[in-house]
């Protein structure tokens, strides 16, 4: 394989950073939803608002005072709705908050028209210093590079690349790009050349089913394609066409397995080991085997789109266009997707937020590939309108801001003796909630991690980190693809 096979643009988790032109929202984004400038100031409000960033601010400092950088991660909200559920480094959620942490560092970095715009009163809002939420930054990663050498799990993309990524992407960080490749080598040990895949588990135990051998039994899942972009980034950095070709394998399998004929997708395909025939094909997280689980759907039209990206095979731009419109022919009245997408609604299905976010990600990514076209402004408004949906039902309204504290104290300065605080040199930055509600600690929450009946353990409507990082990616990907003017972002307080 010749390495100008895979010569691309690296499209790093979304759309590539520092390409600006237009201002200002397309009217196409808004037609089907009334007054555009409505729309705009809501989305943008809930994307862009000092609150976003105050809310994942105040769970990242409380790492400050720590000697030692975190070894928890935000996974999800617990019986009361509000506080974040912890899991250890090594699960696979866990680079998902730092990811976070990244996408707002780099809207002080690349726009700082969002870091800066102004409050209600003309004044301009209290913001974290660049410095300072670059620390956080730092001290919320230090200990996840130790997972690149993991080789028990498909899950390296979503542990290494959204805060890895963008670490070497802004700062030129040789770690951040030493755990990226370790990443994706890791990642590619556990191809077969018998099944043309990655392998996503090793195990799989359910009240269901039980799969302990991976002698017997090779699983893998929707989710997946979601790594191939670690494989393909780490290919294009190192001219190495060995990973581009096993991710392009993968990719093509995955195509082969998953979609449906009506495409719709499968959440798990288990492939004989010894011949790559199918065993089976069933769910893991959604309603039945034959139902379409929502979050999977989002994943194949994120990931499908992230694989066109890096090939410029049209067949991948199909796949993804086509569970796309699955996608949203398959969504209720309201524009928030159940967990589910075609099982049956009775008064306590849930919702799955991230599987919208997800989708809204890869539709952008649509725009991107179809523009200028009317399909493209159709993915776009799909897009546009399933934030706005999710914003109206899902996202509290946002009541945090920063507020600069002065101690009450005073300090020995030269020539004029012990005086007490007159500037800002000693200000501490707290975060302030205006209306002194109970705060959630996720941004969006009415999500689902699992209602399958036979799971070991059902989650369902409560926040979700990487539901909050998708909600994030989707304001940079706004900005990258220039679709957000300086007007759009000087949003108002409360």
């Amino acid at each position: 394989m010749l390495l100008d096979e895979f010569a691309m643009e690296p499209q790093s988790n979304g759309v590539k950073a520092h390409d600006q032109h237009d201002t200002g929202i397309s009217h196409d984004v808004s037609s089907t939803q009334g007054s555009p400038n409505a729309l705009s100031a809501r989305v943008m409000e809930a994307l862009y608002s000092e609150s976003v960033m105050a809310k994942v601010w105040r769970i990242a400092a409380k790492a400050m005072g720590n000697t030692n950088p975190p070894v928890l991660y935000p996974e999800y909200t617990g019986k009361d709705g509000a506080t974040y559920v912890y899991r250890s480094l090594d699960f696979w959620t866990s680079g998902f908050f730092p990811g976070s942490l990244y996408l707002l560092l780099e809207r002080i970095i690349r726009y700082p028209h969002i870091s800066l715009s102004k409050s209600a009163d003309d004044d301009p809002p209290t913001r974290p210093h660049k410095l300072q939420l670059e620390y956080l930054c730092r001290w919320w990663t230090v200990n996840l590079h130790q997972n690149a050498l993991k080789r028990d799990t498909h899950d390296l993309g979503f542990m290494i690349a959204p805060w890895a990524m963008k670490s070497w992407d802004l700062h030129r960080d040789p770690a951040a790009y030493s755990s990226l490749i370790m990443a994706a080598h890791s990642l590619a040990s556990r191809f077969s050349s018998t099944t043309q895949c990655l392998r996503s588990w090793d195990t799989c135990i359910t009240k269901r089913y039980s799969f302990t051998d991976p002698s017997m039994d090779f699983l893998f899942i929707i989710d997946n394609m979601l790594n191939l972009d670690l494989l393909f980034w780490a290919a294009k950095e190192t001219e190495n066409p060995e990973l581009y070709r096993i991710a392009l394998a993968h990719a093509r399998t995955s195509r082969i397995h998953h979609i449906r004929e009506d495409n719709s997708t499968f959440h798990v395909v288990n492939l004989d080991p010894e011949t790559g025939d199918v065993k089976a094909k069933f769910t893991n997280q959604g309603y039945s085997d034959e139902s379409c689980w929502a979050r999977g759907q989002a994943w194949g039209i994120l990931g499908f789109m992230q694989t066109f990206q890096w090939t410029g095979k049209i067949e991948f731009l199909d796949t993804a266009k086509a569970l796309a419109d699955y996608f949203i022919a398959h969504l209720p009245a309201d524009g928030v997707p159940y967990w589910d997408l075609t099982a049956p609604i009775i008064e306590t299905s849930p919702r799955d937020t991230s599987a919208a976010m997800i989708a809204a990600c890869g539709m952008l990514l649509l725009y991107k590939a179809l523009k200028p076209s009317c399909e493209a402004d159709r993915f776009l408004r799909e897009a546009m309108n399933l934030v706005d949906a999710t914003v109206g039902k899902f996202v509290d309204v946002p009541t945090l801001h920063f507020q600069s504290t002065r101690p009450q104290s005073q300090c020995d300065v030269f020539r004029d003796g012990c005086v007490e605080y007159s500037d800002d040199a000693f200000d501490t930055l707290t975060v302030v909630d205006r209306i002194d509600l109970k705060l959630r600690d996720t941004i969006v929450h009415g999500a689902t991690i699992n209602n399958y009946e036979f799971a070991p353990r059902r989650w369902a409507n409560h926040g979700l980190v990487y539901a909050d990082y998708y909600f994030l990616l989707f304001g940079n990907m706004l900005l990258e693809l220039g679709l957000v003017g300086v007007a759009d972002c000087n949003i108002g307080r409360l």
